[in-house]
Formats: structure tokens, C-alpha cells, sequence
């Protein structure tokens, strides 16, 4: 990471004032399967968290998510919390990303040449040949004649 993106950039990771606030306040107690860090201040009255690489929120595992919160005091390695057989293993928030959850008719489906079913129902000016969705379409998704 350049000195620049360290100074100025919290998004990609701790700023230069998180890290030396972190070195000269901060305990560290563990890190989780992705590399996140966690410590907690040397007084013991603040948790935080220093992600490896983007910093979202959603990156955090439940078992880590109830520390910081201060839900309970133990660490999860000091936890014997057996996972349940119908748990799935934790996942970030994937909005934005290719593997995020797309229902049928979604617009993005689109893209791939397939058309929403509104407007498969009331057909495409042009008698089906694929075309520009946006001048068919308005925010909302249903059939825009004016456009």
C-alpha cells in the first residue's frame, strides 16, 4: 500500500492515525478466516476491528460480530459454539458483485439477452429483436410507450 492510500484512504485497510492509534492504545486478540484483525483498547473499554483489504462491515463473522458488540466477553476461539447442521458457512454482503442474488425478471438478466417478463408479455416494437431496454423501460420497470 502506498504511503498516499495509507495517509488518506480508510476503505483499503487502517489509515496511518488508526494504525498508530492501534499500536499505542491497542491489544490485539485474534483475527478471523479473511485476515480481519481484532483488538481491544489496553483499559478494555473499546473493540475494533482492522480489515484486510476492503472495509465493510459485512466481512465480519457472527462469532466475531457478538464480541465486538460486546453480546459476550469471550473470544470465539475461547467459545465451543457447535455450528449447526443447517448453518451455512458466512459470506459478506455480495450486492454489487457478479455472485449477488438476482431474482427472475431482474434487469440485470438483460444484459445477458434475456428480457423481462413484462416485457416479453407486451412485446418489443420491433417484433422481438432485442433492442435498447432503456427506452422501453422506466425506473419503475413497467412498459413505457412514450419513451
Amino acid at each position: 500500500m502506498s504511503v498516499f492510500s495509507k495517509i488518506f484512504t480508510w476503505w483499503n485497510g487502517a489509515t496511518m492515525g488508526t494504525s498508530l492509534f492501534t499500536a499505542r492504545h491497542g491489544k490485539r486478540v485474534g483475527e478471523d478466516e479473511q485476515g480481519n484483525v481484532y483488538y481491544l483498547a489496553k483499559d478494555g473499554k473499546r473493540r475494533w476491528v482492522i480489515y484486510n483489504g476492503m472495509a465493510d462491515a459485512s466481512r465480519v463473522p457472527p462469532q466475531w460480530h457478538r464480541w465486538l458488540h460486546r453480546t459476550t466477553d469471550d473470544l470465539p476461539e475461547e467459545q465451543a459454539i457447535a455450528p449447526k447442521p443447517w448453518e451455512k458457512p458466512h459470506l459478506p454482503n455480495l450486492t454489487g458483485t457478479q455472485e449477488a442474488y438476482r431474482p427472475a425478471g431482474s434487469f440485470i438478466q438483460a444484459e445477458s439477452g434475456l428480457l423481462p417478463p413484462a416485457i416479453m408479455r407486451h412485446g418489443l416494437p420491433d417484433q422481438g429483436r432485442r433492442m435498447d431496454l432503456m427506452k422501453y423501460v422506466s425506473g419503475f420497470g413497467c412498459y413505457n410507450k412514450h419513451a
